[in-house]
């Protein structure tokens, strides 16, 4: 396993607990910022321009094929700021559960599009992936309280609000998720357990939303492709164009590259313990954009191969 830094710049901060960054045609980066409630656009020069108001806790987020953003609304968290360093600590103190969100990235208008699944309520939706049918994936973390733990689950849902599924249930803070090149795999990064799971993707029906299970004792359904040794913690994820899984690193602070077969191939070490997602950009695809959320940056560092094309 090589360890390697990363080598990059900042190119934004002064960000309220970044995530979910989403690189755009134009040069510019979407990200999500889960502290401020907002969902915001990085200029090539740095600039930061709102571009809607979400409220709650907004988390993953990916582009449709209509060219909308589209948000996992975790309900909020409550937080706690030392020397400028900012994490979450529990829920905020109005969370009434998740959702998720559609943002027209041009105007600003926000529509909540999911806020229940067969009568129960999404309790922290957390990262979201489309696939080549214009449906989506997206984690439910949960919710973790002083006393208890909501569990997570994985879901399928449409674009349009028309459909969703819970595909796989309980999963223990399900994080990032990401489809292999020919999206036959779904990949589920668990946090506090630091494992990364995949599941076969069932398309027997028009309406998706299937998944391939393992056998007890799987906890999940999930085959597990590797699971991290000591106190590390695992957040969102990209695929890379060759189906390498690169999972951002908590606590250690970076992101692990997996091979598909579950080898763990390098570790690109970040600046700081909250190093929380990646996307892909650029003309080659070749440039990390990874949100260092515990001071509120946005890094964006060249790669050593391309990322995955994204559906959308």
């Amino acid at each position: 396993m090589k360890q390697l830094k990363l080598q990059g710049e900042v190119i934004a901060s002064g960000l309220e607990f970044p995530e979910g960054p989403v690189a755009m045609p134009d040069g510019s980066v979407l990200v999500v910022e889960i502290a401020g409630g907002r969902l915001t656009r990085v200029l090539p020069n740095g600039e930061l321009r709102k571009v809607a108001d979400l409220g709650g806790g907004p988390n993953g987020a990916a582009l449709g094929p209509d060219g909308h953003c589209y948000v996992c609304n975790n309900g909020g968290f409550s937080w706690r700021t030392d020397e400028g360093f900012t994490r979450p600590t529990g829920p905020a103190a109005g969370y009434q559960g998740g959702s998720i969100q559609r943002v027209d990235v041009e105007t600003g208008a926000v529509q909540t599009l999911y806020t229940h699944c067969d009568g129960v309520a999404l309790h922290g939706p957390n990262d979201i992936v489309f696939d080549a049918h214009g449906g989506f994936w997206f984690s439910d973390f949960g919710k973790t309280f002083e006393d208890r733990m909501l569990r997570g689950a994985l879901y399928y849902a449409r674009a349009d609000g028309s459909f969703i599924r819970r595909a796989a249930h309980p999963v223990l803070t399900p994080n990032g998720v990401g489809l292999s090149p020919d999206g036959s795999q779904l990949y589920v990064a668990e946090t506090e357990t630091s494992r990364l799971w995949s599941y076969p993707v069932l398309n027997s029906e028009p309406e998706g939303g299937r998944l391939a299970m393992e056998p007890w004792p799987s906890p999940n359904g999930g085959r597990l492709v590797h699971g991290l040794p000591g106190y590390q913690r695992f957040d969102s994820l990209a695929l890379e164009e060759g189906g390498n899984v690169c999972v951002a690193t908590l606590v250690r602070g970076g992101i692990s590259v997996f091979s598909p077969g579950g080898e763990l191939l390098e570790f690109h070490e970040a600046p700081e313990g909250y190093c929380t997602n990646i996307c892909f950009g650029g003309a080659d695809r070749r440039t990390a954009y990874i949100t260092l959320s515990g001071y509120g940056q946005l890094l964006a560092a060249r790669w050593p191969r391309a990322g995955l094309a994204l559906n959308g």
